[in-house]
């Protein structure tokens, strides 16, 4: 049978497409719209039918559709005024995206014709990915416990699964080549309990890639919030939903790298795909200069999501619960999150996190920001509260500062690995609050932060110029890979002794995908654009020995409870024991002098928690150095170098050049 409008049965309680008994219910929020279609394709691309949604309420275009059903393929248009200068682009010519579609039939793809003016427009259907109506989810999603994560992992999925050797054929480069046996098993030997995957909602390639032959690897460029890329899940959202599904009964949490900052529309010069084409002054922030109005760009990329607005709250929440209910996940890490509560300025308490925060099911997963934006006053780490947990990037600052050599890091080291108190010790904030990474996406990988000085980022085609200037790396003598045994036998020491400090750290650490296997992108510090060899992890040259000491360092710490108990050093006696003392390598407890010493470079930080006892010696010189011990018998429990054994001699140890070691006391768990 024909599909044909119903009129005036559309109903606005659901936005997006919605199954019902008498076919389609489409809805769509646009404040400045006059008039909104729906537009139905073939399996051949063409276009069939339109039919303008004839119920408004509310802000809220809806209209439905008989006769059609899960599969059907369609896209959006929109008309109203088109006057640029004051943010208004409404072009029926453009095919638009549903903000709300679940599933798309093919990636975004850039060009020219996105973007040209109404006047000048030709219809842009074959160029814009249709949305697929899906049907209803026959089950929700099982949801394990809501717990603190002991080990995060961060991981792009085309650049984890690519040259995986088990994972064969199309399922590279997909979420489904992560639900290979050995990929879960990988997690499992290094103890990893929560996955965090960067971001997978359909995005498209900046501006200026295609002309450099490159594209987004990274996926920070997102169009349609509730559909995963297709390249990621070629055969539909379900793959997730199986992935999550594999993850969760191996004991491992899956979370989404989420960027509710921006939009792949872009500045006032972007393409027009989706909410730019429906209602601009609703979705994004606007600046007027000049009687003009101007895309406020506080994310660096063009535009700013306007998270003040009740429907951008709307679609953040609603979409959050889709992927948490239908699809599996088991929390969210918020990209530029300090985006979620300007007002312009940054409010803790604004309603977009509040919501958030007292969502019945958003509350009961796991919410980490990375709290920062590059807008006026978007720093803002330690603000976001009991319900979310903060990447911390003086913790990445301050220990690479300290294994580099920079003077008078001693005290930043003490309060860095006992959990970064100045920050998160407030309203009952705990160490995990904390999330402590040497390294992530954006940046050098371990390996290359200590075999380059200096980013090399010429693949990217921006001279170099793109990219931190400022990465805290040494080279260990020579720029780039060498064939010096040692340099190259210098450099992993280096890369083990901060993996090592990571581990023995209060608050929860995350690793970088390949870190533990020692992977190197040639000294690129911004590879978001290089989906090839530079970001594919090398499994068969993958370094086998430094795998099994991440997962030996992590499985210290699960071990020790005086490592990882989740509260604050305070120092002070209690039930006759002291949970911290710091020590000098004479074996005195550190004082003002000791502390305020320039050159200091050697530190021990004695830890006890009811009968568990370690304690650690941080050493950065580049000779041995005698640490007088407290009293009593010591074994080595962990030591990052393994080529230098620790000598005992009447009551001093020899701690190796450029190491951390860890002493336990004679039987007790290694």
């Amino acid at each position: 049978m024909k599909p044909e409008l119903v009129p005036n049965a559309g109903r606005i309680e659901h936005l997006g497409a919605t199954i019902t008994e008498g076919g389609v219910n489409f809805a769509v929020y646009s404040e400045s719209a006059t008039h909104i279609w729906v537009c139905l394709f073939d399996e051949a691309d063409q276009e069939i039918e339109r039919f303008e949604l004839d119920v408004h309420a509310e802000n809220i275009r809806a209209g439905l559709i008989a006769n059609v059903g899960p599969g059907a393929r369609y896209g959006l248009r929109a008309d109203g005024p088109y006057d640029p200068d004051q943010g208004l682009f409404f072009d029926p010519n453009k095919l638009l995206v549903d903000p709300y579609a679940r599933y798309l039939d093919r990636v975004f793809v850039r060009s020219p014709r996105l973007r040209l003016a109404r006047e000048d427009a030709v219809d842009t259907a074959p160029l814009v990915p249709k949305a697929i109506v899906r049907g209803e989810a026959e089950d929700k999603a099982k949801q394990r416990k809501k717990k603190v994560p002991n080990l995060f992992y961060e991981l792009n999925v085309r650049g984890f699964t690519m040259r995986h050797p088990s994972v064969q054929g199309p399922l590279r480069g997909t979420v489904a080549g992560l639900t290979t046996r050995r990929v879960i098993d990988h997690f499992k030997y290094l103890g990893v309990d929560t996955v965090q995957l960067m971001p997978i909602a359909a995005w498209i390639d900046e501006g200026h890639l295609p002309a450099l032959g490159l594209t987004n690897a990274w996926g920070y460029n997102p169009v349609a919030y509730f559909a995963v890329d297709p390249r990621l899940v070629p055969r539909g959202p379900q793959e997730l939903r199986v992935m999550t599904d594999a993850y969760r009964k191996a004991g491992i949490s899956v979370i989404l790298d989420v960027v509710y900052n921006h939009t792949g529309e872009g500045d006032q010069q972007g393409p027009i795909l989706s909410m730019m084409g429906l209602d601009p002054q609703t979705y994004y922030r606007w600046v007027e200069v000049d009687g003009k109005k101007h895309l406020v760009n506080d994310t660096g990329t063009g535009n700013t999501l306007r998270c003040d607005h009740p429907a951008v709250q709307r679609l953040v929440i609603e979409s959050l619960r889709y992927y948490v209910e239908e699809l599996g996940v088991a929390g969210f890490r918020f990209d530029l999150a300090t985006v979620l509560g300007r007002e312009p300025g940054f409010n803790p308490e604004a309603e977009m996190l509040r919501k958030i925060k007292q969502d019945p099911v958003l509350s009961q997963v796991i919410l980490v920001a990375e709290p920062w934006d590059p807008g006026p006053g978007g720093y803002a780490l330690g603000q976001f509260g009991q319900e979310f947990q903060e990447h911390n990037d003086t913790y990445r600052d301050q220990i690479r500062a300290f294994w580099r050599g920079e003077p008078a890091k001693i005290g930043a080291l003490a309060g860095k690995v006992s959990g970064s108190a100045e920050l998160f010790d407030v309203a009952g904030r705990k160490p995990h609050h904390g999330v402590n990474m040497l390294a992530v996406h954006d940046g050098f990988t371990l390996r290359d932060l200590v075999s380059y000085h200096d980013k090399h980022n010429e693949a990217n085609g921006e001279n170099n110029q793109d990219g931190h200037n400022n990465n805290q790396s040494w080279n260990c003598g020579v720029e780039g890979e060498t064939d010096d045994e040692s340099i190259n036998a210098a450099r992993k020491r280096d890369v083990r002794a901060m993996l090592a400090t990571l581990f023995l750290s209060r608050g929860v650490p995350l690793i970088q995908q390949g870190d533990e296997m020692y992977r190197s992108q040639q000294g690129n510090n911004n590879a978001y654009a290089q989906d090839n060899e530079i970001t594919w992890l090398d499994w068969e040259n993958a370094d086998g020995t430094l795998v099994d000491f991440v997962a030996a360092t992590h499985a210290f710490r699960k071990a020790h409870p005086a490592v990882h108990h989740d509260h604050w050093l305070t120092g002070q006696e209690r039930h006759g024991l002291r949970d911290a003392i710091w020590l000098h390598p004479d074996g005195r407890e550190m004082n003002d002098g000791d502390w305020n010493e320039s050159g200091a470079s050697v530190l021990g930080m004695h830890l006890r928690h009811k009968d568990d006892e370690v304690l650690v010696w941080f050493n950065r010189r580049i000779e041995p150095v005698v640490a007088r011990l407290p009293e009593g018998e010591w074994d080595v429990g962990l030591q990052s170098d393994d080529t230098a054994p620790v000598a005992f001699s009447e009551g001093t140890a020899i701690l190796p050049p450029r190491s951390v070691v860890a002493l336990i006391r004679p039987g007790a768990p290694a």
